[in-house]
């Protein structure tokens, strides 16, 4: 059965030793989400700045982790340079996993390595390895050299690494898992970086133990059916997430050229269809997951001795509208070759796309010129944007590199501050309204994700404040259980309430599986709480003139309704705050 106590790994980078820590909570924070919360009270330092050397840097996985199918996320928490507020970020790949069969709950890194170093760690062993000639290095070549020089495990073993972007302190950087799969938001890559840690090689070399007794095998034999033998699962292993594409631009929900449009023509070319037909390699999976989501295409570059490399690039839809729709672009492959440079220097795709889009505009309307950029853009200009992200991930000048610490900043020296497309961080690919848009402004991790906003905003024509409010409080618990876990936010539609109480009985976690609402609750009062205590305030975040001149199914967005809806929700949650600091 799982145990009730947190298994942790504290590494001290500065000295290249860790410790394991048993601790207690499981009862109340559950793991991921809830334990990361947890150990950044318990080691981070919320009045000091996102690089300074105390500040952890933290990997969790969830109490069913490996026990039942898409329970295969990790989530990795920080102060991020982006606000130098805590946040989190979350991946898949093979690090959930690999976690596990080291028999950790949790990775925790304070310090900073006296050089450009790897952090190996396994059941048995923990070693800090410099690795200075790995600066500069993008993904794809640090990664093989990577897997030439830990061989051991690889089965089981995860690389996780930084590139370019991390090394010099983009609040855009993301870290690389597995290759396909990204702690992609906030900016965890410089997180990394700050701690001199190139890549972070979890071994996996241990095992776990199955649940005795037939109720474990009856409750995931019930799981498995249900995310591999109908529906509910299906459409994300078929066309996967890019068939967004085309029902949003029907619906004038799709954001195109920096948000100046939310409908184009040119989606016939970038389809989920169209990236399947001509773009689409084979289908990869995160460990513990049998559904397959990660659509992996093809690009074809011919070398300097005529012969020709193919590279392997993952998509999904929201790296398509970032490199796609939003900057004009509509050729499938061309889409995958900005999207394979932004990988490469791992660059949060969303981010960078949406910040070379604010880029273009800017240059359209004479507030930065090709001294800034190094390059011409224009809205459609494939190899233009080509070498701009790979400039802007690498801090190629001044101008790049103030663009990697957010929009917005570059806005206040530039101007174009009205036409930045920023709700909190880069926007998410979703124009659907007034709700999404002040839900995102606001959100935990400024993901589309934190809540169901984008989908509400598809079904509801009405403006009534409270009702829209209401909604994001009332299903905020259920999602943040689910990182807690740490499930796949694809499978909620399985991992309802009561099915997540019979998984937990099945492996001896009772007490939890009778309390999953109230637990839920605090958690989330938790997670507002710390963020809160680094300098999280409503008033600090507002919505650029773009968002209110965007025109989708409903009509032109109401300014009134959108301040409403943020004012409302910022309030709300402020609420929950003060509610869980009387209950502490």
């Amino acid at each position: 059965m799982i145990r009730e106590e947190f298994r942790v790994l504290l590494v001290d980078a500065t000295l290249g030793k860790g410790k394991i820590l048993q601790l207690d909570g499981r009862n109340e924070v559950v793991g991921g989400s809830g334990l990361a919360a947890m150990l950044f009270e318990k080691f981070g330092s919320p009045e000091r700045a996102w690089n300074d050397e105390s500040q952890p840097i933290i990997f969790a996985i969830g109490p069913l982790t490996g026990y039942f199918p898409l329970m295969s996320k990790m989530v990795c928490s920080f102060k991020s340079n982006y606000h130098n507020e805590y946040t989190e970020s979350h991946a898949g790949g093979r690090a959930a996993l690999s976690l596990q069969f080291t028999d950790l709950d949790a990775l925790v890194i304070v310090g900073r390595a006296k050089q450009l170093s790897i952090l190996s760690i396994g059941a048995h062993h923990l070693e800090v390895q410099e690795a200075s000639f790995l600066k500069g290095m993008d993904a794809e070549s640090s990664g093989k050299l990577l897997r030439r020089m830990f061989k051991h495990g690889s089965g089981h073993r995860s690389i996780m690494r930084i590139g370019p972007a991390g090394e010099t302190g983009s609040a855009m950087a993301c870290i690389n898992v597995d290759s396909y799969r990204h702690f992609g938001r906030m900016g965890g890559g410089a997180a990394l970086g700050a701690k001199n840690i190139k890549g972070i090689i979890i071994h996996g070399d241990s095992d776990f133990e199955i649940p005795a007794g037939g109720e474990y095998a009856k409750v995931y034999e019930d799981v498995y059916r249900q995310v591999t033998s109908t529906d509910m699962m299906r459409k994300y292993h078929n066309l996967g997430t890019p068939a967004n594409l085309q029902g949003l631009n029907d619906i004038q929900s799709l954001p195109w050229n920096n948000l100046q449009q939310t409908s184009d023509p040119g989606i016939a070319t970038i389809t989920g269809t169209s990236f399947a037909d001509e773009t689409l390699l084979r289908n990869g999976a995160c460990s513990g997951c049998p559904v397959g989501c990660i659509h992996i295409g093809f690009i074809r570059e011919k070398m300097q001795d005529n012969r020709y490399h193919y590279n392997q690039v993952a998509y999904d839809y929201e790296p398509i509208f970032a490199a796609g729709t939003m900057l004009g672009v509509t050729n499938s492959f061309d889409v995958l070759r900005i999207l394979d440079v932004m990988e490469k220097v791992c660059l949060d795709a969303m981010s960078g796309g949406v910040a070379l889009a604010w880029a273009t505009e800017a240059m359209e309307k004479g507030l930065i010129s090709i001294k800034e950029t190094l390059v011409s853009l224009r809205f459609g200009d494939a190899g233009a944007y080509l070498q701009a992200a790979n400039h802007l991930g690498r801090g190629a000048n001044d101008f790049y590199r103030l663009l990697g610490q957010g929009s917005l900043k570059a806005a206040k020296v530039y101007g174009g501050g009205d036409f930045a497309c920023v709700l909190g961080q880069e926007m998410a690919g979703y124009a659907t309204g007034e709700l999404f848009f002040a839900a995102q402004s606001l959100g935990f991790r400024h993901s589309h994700l934190d809540t169901g906003a984008y989908s509400y905003d598809q079904k509801n024509s009405t403006k009534d404040v409270q009702k829209a409010v209401d909604f994001l409080i009332d299903d905020e618990p259920g999602r943040v259980f689910l990182t807690s876990m740490v499930s796949c936010l694809f499978a909620r539609s399985v991992y309802k309430d009561e099915q997540l109480s019979k998984c937990l009985e099945s492996v001896g976690l009772k007490t939890l599986a009778n309390t999953i609402p109230e637990t839920a609750e605090h958690i989330r009062a938790l997670r507002w709480q710390v963020r809160t205590k680094t300098g999280f305030d409503p008033e600090n975040y507002s919505i650029p003139k773009r968002f209110y001149q965007v025109k989708t199914w409903k009509g032109l967005v109401d300014k009134e309704y959108l301040d409403n809806l943020k004012k409302e929700y910022g309030r709300r949650i402020q609420a929950i705050v003060a509610e869980g600091d009387e209950k502490s």
